[in-house]
């Protein structure tokens, strides 16, 4: 998989898991801790953008 492909998929599940976080706080029964997992997960994600961003390009 290549580095641009890889990213798109990453922001696109990035997209998705704010998605969730947004319909999860619209419903007043979800439960906190799945919020919670799902902004750990989310900030995973963008750390992993980060850090596959700031690698050098081999050209």
């Amino acid at each position: 998989m290549s580095l641009a492909s890889h990213l798109d998929e990453l922001h696109r599940k990035h997209s998705d898991i704010e998605r969730q976080i947004d319909s999860a706080m619209q419903h007043p029964s979800t439960d906190d801790l799945e919020i919670a997992n799902l902004k750990r997960r989310k900030l995973a994600i963008k750390d992993e953008i980060e850090k596959l961003r700031a690698q050098p390009t081999s050209h």
